[in-house]
């Protein structure tokens, strides 16, 4: 089985497990096409975290480093507190999507390369349809530096084709990792880079096999990447979830009360403790639990809003499953397009802190903190339950928390926790501020969901969000006792799919 944010991608994954290939195969080929018909989303010039499941769990940290010029002294010169967030080069870290798919090929991959990357080459060449979420703003994109290939779009299905990224994903199907950040895309982002970036920072893989995190809950054990990613909300919330005394219909405002309290409590000092090489405090669940209050908002400092990333699973007839998350950071990204290939890339870097001496502060060769959070599902003997994952900036882990609950302590099927109203913690600005000091949180519940009157009764700041992507596009894959997978795409991306044999 295979879930994606696009039925192209999907169909691309199925025909390669039909073929004989793994679920990393099939994931890598997703992705390819995901790379090709999603650029609002994820890409060639973005970075990737995923989560392997072959009886063991393994993690994958593909997220690229800042370049050797990387140089906070003259940003902050510039009166800069913040990383710049669009069009400026100084926020996108060597892109790591690429060394993330050698990676994960060369350990499981069954098919060739040129095979797994076929189909998204045939969509870049010969064309796709532009999706509802990417056409209609095909005149804005095209009028970028660098992103022709969109300027004929105004409407869902209209032609879109990408040669540049042809003719790249031809390139690494037979040369690999070097075609690409060595050759001709790399060329051109040393050449926009002008010094951000040295030879020796393309040459440098930016894939490194981690040690997975995980928390036992709800009589499962659920697993995510380390810092820097920020997977380890998810953990932590679920930790100190799973100790307080949960209403069992989750129409309950006192159910979202007390997920919201869980987030938050999670949360409120990420900017301080997330960092590449932290330790994720998971011991502190009992301490942030007690200091939630059962009926009212709690006193934590707090601030959010999403972003844009996409999120794919796979699980292939022999039970190996991938739970991955390719992204931009923002949207397109920087808004900077590499000129040779028309790549666009992303603005990462913007997790980067600016205070001096701080251990996310950019520098040279270090990795931003990041968004993107991909979870696993075992029991408690290993054997595989779930692969599950969304987009959503910071939101994210507020968003699987709302999915894992449901899925393990209400048992609801994957069709009725997907489709099923959401919160998330936001400020109404870019997605990636959400535990920023100053900003104004405020929990944005999604158009009909039954909880705004019982929130704003306990504290909380409240607005109504119409339904759509500001919720995730989020996915998952569930082994049912019987063998069975079942699996649900999210409807808010318009044109998801899961899809099996």
């Amino acid at each position: 089985m295979v879930c994606t944010v696009d039925h192209l991608a999907s169909s691309a994954g199925v025909i390669t497990l039909d073929r004989g290939g793994s679920a990393v195969d099939a994931a890598i080929a997703a992705n390819a096409v995901l790379a090709v018909t999603s650029p609002h989303m994820c890409g060639l010039g973005g970075d990737l975290f995923a989560l392997v499941h072959d009886g063991s769990v393994t993690a994958l940290n593909a997220s690229g480093r800042a370049g050797s010029g990387a140089d906070p002294d003259r940003l902050r010169a510039e009166g800069r507190d913040r990383m710049p967030h669009l069009n400026d080069i100084r926020s996108v870290p060597v892109p790591g999507c690429v060394d993330g798919w050698a990676a994960l090929h060369e350990r499981w991959g069954r098919l060739p390369l040129s095979d797994l990357l076929a189909p998204a080459v045939r969509l870049a060449a010969g064309g796709f349809p532009g999706s509802p979420l990417l056409a209609p703003g095909g005149e804005f994109i095209g009028s970028l530096p660098g992103a022709g290939d969109f300027a004929s779009a105004r409407r869902a299905g209209d032609v879109i084709r990408r040669p540049g990224v042809a003719r790249t994903l031809e390139a690494i199907a037979t040369g690999g990792r070097a075609a690409f950040y060595e050759g001709e895309f790399g060329a051109g982002l040393l050449e926009l880079g002008a010094g951000e970036y040295t030879p020796a920072d393309l040459a440098r893989s930016n894939a490194d096999w981690v040690d997975p995190i995980e928390v036992e809950v709800f009589g499962h054990r659920i697993w995510t990447i380390p810092p820097n990613s920020q997977g380890y909300l998810l953990l932590l919330s679920l930790a100190i979830l799973g100790k307080l005394d949960l209403p069992s219909d989750p129409s309950d405002p006192r159910w979202a009360h007390l997920l919201v309290e869980a987030a938050r409590a999670a949360g409120h000092d990420r900017l301080d403790v997330l960092y590449e090489g932290a330790t994720a405090p998971l011991e502190s669940a009992d301490a942030r639990r007690a200091r939630i209050d059962p009926e009212r908002r709690s006193p934590f400092a707090d601030h959010t809003a999403p972003g844009d990333t996409t999120y794919l699973c796979v699980v292939d007839g022999d039970g190996l499953a991938v739970s991955l998350i390719q992204s931009n950071a923002a949207g397109l990204g920087s808004l900077l397009f590499e000129p040779r290939t028309g790549i666009n890339l992303h603005n990462r870097g913007i997790g980067f802190s600016l205070t001096p001496g701080h251990p996310a502060e950019y520098g040279p060769g270090k990795r931003p903190p990041h968004t993107l959070s991909p979870a696993l599902i075992t029991h408690p003997d290993g054997r595989l339950r779930s692969v599950i994952g969304t987009m959503g900036g910071d939101a994210q882990p507020q968003i699987l928390l709302q999915l894992v609950t449901r899925l393990l302590d209400l048992g609801q099927t994957p069709g009725e926790l997907i489709a099923a109203p959401r919160w998330v913690l936001g400020t109404g600005e870019t997605g990636f501020d959400t535990w920023r000091p100053g900003a104004e949180v405020v929990v944005e519940v999604e158009d009909g969901a039954p909880w705004s009157d019982g929130l704003r009764e306990r504290g909380h700041a409240v607005t109504a969000v119409e339904y759509g992507s500001n919720f995730g596009h989020a996915h998952v894959i569930d082994v049912l006792p019987s063998g069975v997978l079942a699996g649900a795409a999210d409807p808010r991306a318009l044109i998801g799919a899961v899809a099996g044999l």
